[in-house]
């Protein structure tokens, strides 16, 4: 979202854009979204994706001569700045970057300009063995327009999943504060990519790229059936391209998402990737095979239900309940037993970085267990001391990058349900079923007036608690870590005039045909 009262800002410069971004560093999010231009639907999908979940949006838009290689499309890649300007402006984007190569620093002579690598055996593999220096040329303008513009979150197009996963390691390697976001990739009604290039395809040449795809949900299909050796899977795929007339095949292999690596077998996830030339067009195209159980993400605003409605669903569908409310409540113990100051944040993320915490779930139907630094801290985490702690620590970064680590490890699998704030944005952004639960202001509050009172307190006011509800979702919402925030393609569950079974009842429904 935009600032109130601001209109879209266009800089051309580092000194413009550094100067107006200063303003806003401290009090809002920043989301980078970086481009090359000729923004199509899969780019849109990146802007909405980080207008729904940050402040201010900055796209940059800069065809970046060092990933071109001489033979290459440069002078040919399409150009439209008004048209993109006037697209990102209707969208709604805070902020367009959109500088000149000398601008960025790049001289004529590549080999004088200061670049950034990733690890070799992720340059060299897929796309690398083909366009070499392509990646350090986008690992370089990337590394600058994360300098340059300092955002909280970027966001990638997961149809470029080669640069997706070095960019992640760079971030990594080089302990930036940058929460790197991949986005699905959008598709054509045909099952075609959208891609910038797509443009130099000429009718019969578009019907033709449509068997990259094929070829993709083809061994997808296979996968399902059980098939885990990729040789085979690989073998699916090139089967239907080479019967494809005007394919030509450059690589079909699998690796894994996040190192790259070559697989034999797939034993937890394999990126299946394609690239090819359609006439003189080169394409590229992927699917991740992942071998796991769903992932069910609710969230929602305080006094929607969630943490009951959550538990009993994942009962239901004999899934896991992952009670991530209990790992704060761990933190928030090991802060108090440590006598650390709440206030000391460096000192708790010296605390917490070395701590480790485990979630032991239950079979019997009883709460999980769980231990931090080997201690079983089950009943230890529900005093009303904890409670009243837990809020503060859970708003620490270095709290919530250690426990949504931990949480992603747990889900690598699947065969989950989580409920809180920013499961379904933030932690298991890639989750098969998506529910943002509400309920209105007026209905939590009454809900909540009921708990009171069966608690035996009848003098609560409720115009105070639909107050303190209005304040807290304020608090929630403009966060500076983890707000709360619909994900793009949650389905909203609004919960008023419903029972607790009904609510249960309606998220299984919408479950059917993902568990």
């Amino acid at each position: 979202m935009i600032p109130d009262c601001q209109k879209m800002r266009l800089f051309k410069t580092v000194a413009g854009l550094r100067t107006y971004l200063a303003s806003l560093q401290n009090t809002e999010t920043i989301g980078l979204v970086p481009t090359m231009g000729a923004l199509h639907e899969g780019h849109i999908s990146l802007i909405r994706h980080a207008i729904s979940e940050v402040n201010v949006v900055v796209v940059s838009i800069f065809i970046n001569p060092l990933q071109f290689a001489p033979h290459e499309d440069l002078d040919q890649y399409p150009r439209q700045l008004e048209t993109d300007v006037q697209l990102c402006q209707g969208l709604g984007v805070g902020v367009i970057f959109a500088p000149t190569p000398k601008e960025m620093g790049i001289k004529p002579d590549s080999q004088n300009n200061t670049q950034v690598m990733a690890p070799a055996t992720m340059m060299n593999s897929l796309c690398g063995h083909f366009r070499p220096g392509h990646f350090q040329g986008v690992t370089t303008i990337v590394t600058k327009l994360f300098n340059i513009v300092s955002p909280n979150v970027a966001y990638f197009g997961e149809k470029d999943a080669q640069q997706l996963a070095m960019i992640r390691q760079l971030v990594t390697d080089l302990n930036l504060s940058i929460l790197i976001k991949g986005c699905p990739i959008i598709r054509e009604p045909s099952g075609l990519a959208y891609s910038s290039r797509n443009q130099y395809l000429s009718e019969e040449e578009r019907q033709q790229a449509i068997a990259l795809y094929q070829g993709l949900e083809i061994a997808k299909q296979a996968f399902m059936a059980g098939e885990r050796q990729t040789k085979v899977l690989i073998a699916i795929v090139k089967k239907k391209l080479i019967l494809s007339p005007g394919v030509r095949v450059q690589y079909v292999e699998c690796v894994h998402p996040q190192t790259l690596m070559p697989l034999k077998t797939i034993e937890e996830a394999g990126l299946l990737a394609i690239a090819a030339y359609v006439g003189s067009t080169r394409l590229i195209d992927n699917m991740i095979l992942r071998v796991r159980q769903p992932i069910i993400a609710i969230d929602g605003p305080a006094g929607a239900g969630k943490s009951t409605v959550t538990r009993q669903v994942a009962k239901a569908l004999n899934l896991t309940y992952l009670d991530t409310g209990a790992m704060y409540r761990a933190i928030a113990w090991l802060v108090l037993q440590s006598e650390i100051p709440i206030e000391d944040e460096s000192a708790i993320a010296e605390l917490v970085s070395q701590a480790t915490i485990e979630f032991i779930s239950s079979s019997d139907g009883k709460p999980p267990q769980v231990m931090i630094n080997g201690e079983n801290v089950t009943t230890s985490i529900r005093t009303p001391q904890i409670t009243a702690l837990v809020s503060q620590i859970s708003a620490q970064a270095a709290v919530r990058a250690k426990l949504v680590s931990y949480q992603q490890e747990m889900g690598k699998l699947g065969g989950i349900v989580a409920e809180g704030r920013d499961i379904g944005t933030n932690v298991f952004p890639d989750a098969e079923v998506k529910i943002f639960l509400t309920a209105s202001v007026e209905e939590r509050a009454r809900r909540r007036l009921l708990d009171f009172q069966a608690q035996g307190q009848d003098n609560i006011d409720i115009q105070q608690l639909e107050q303190d509800i209005q304040q807290r979702d304020n608090q929630d919402s403009h966060r500076t870590i983890a707000p709360l925030r619909q994900a793009i393609d949650a389905i909203e569950l609004n919960t008023d005039g419903l029972t607790i079974q009904e609510v249960i009842d309606k998220i299984i429904y919408l479950c059917q045909g993902n568990v």
